[in-house]
């Protein structure tokens, strides 16, 4: 099963670590937050994956080399451009496309979700895309019909809405958890060229194909954005480590 990890971002909210550093070299309790993503991945099943590089890009890319993951890592070079997650996801689709879906993992995110049932749910529905969606307080949302099926965003903090069905009755917010199941399709059916959001590409497409919400309210998920949620996370993996 083939995963990307979405590491190339500048960390900005992580300053100072990401001073002399990738965001995804942070250590969280003695351990990267790229090799917690990649063991993660690994447990559930996934030996391809591919790591998109742009900020300390050489530093990553040295780090990624030195080690045995035991799987096949490939690296999608970002260096001279950073091309945000949807130009992330299309810049690496020589290594994405296939006959089967992939799933796409932010590297700053630590949680308990089950990866191998979010891939076999998708697997077992037509749906283009099925991310990983919780009720947990975020300044952006996207917001799911009553049959969790993808129908807008917004933008808590500046009440910015997209909704491109117009139809603003009986939608539900969700946080996303920066973890996401995709068909190959989608790379015949996006537009949009460069340097885009994955949530932009979402939301022009929900309208004729079906992308679907995966409830992960009751799992752990952090987003390791800030330097206090590293306290968080290395709490949270002493603990689990001991049950």
């Amino acid at each position: 099963m083939k995963a990307m990890i979405l590491a190339a971002g500048l960390g900005t909210r992580l300053k100072p670590l990401t001073n002399d550093r990738p965001k995804a070299l942070v250590e969280i309790g003695g351990v990267t937050l790229l090799e917690h993503a990649i063991a993660k991945l690994i447990d559930s099943g996934f030996d391809e994956i591919v790591i998109n590089v742009h900020h300390f890009s050489e530093m990553l890319i040295s780090f990624i080399r030195s080690k045995d993951f035991g799987v096949n890592i490939y690296i999608s070079d970002e260096s001279e451009w950073l091309l945000d997650t949807g130009g992330g996801i299309f810049h690496a689709s020589n290594f994405l496309i296939g006959d089967a879906p992939f799933l796409v993992h932010n590297v700053d995110i630590i949680t308990d979700i089950d990866l191998n049932l979010l891939y076999k749910t998708h697997s077992n529905t037509d749906s283009l895309a099925t991310l990983a969606v919780g009720k947990r307080d975020s300044s952006r949302v996207f917001l799911f019909d009553l049959n969790m099926k993808l129908s807008g965003w917004k933008n808590l903090l500046t009440k910015k809405e997209v909704i491109p069905s117009g139809n603003h009755e009986q939608l539900t917010e969700y946080a996303f958890a920066g973890i996401h199941v995709i068909s190959p399709d989608v790379f015949n059916l996006i537009t949009l060229k460069g340097s885009f959001s994955i949530v932009d590409a979402y939301l022009s497409l929900c309208n004729k194909y079906t992308i679907k919400g995966f409830d992960v309210t009751n799992n752990y998920v952090l987003d390791v954005g800030k330097a206090n949620s590293i306290v968080m996370a290395e709490e949270y993996l002493r603990v689990k480590s001991e049950k």
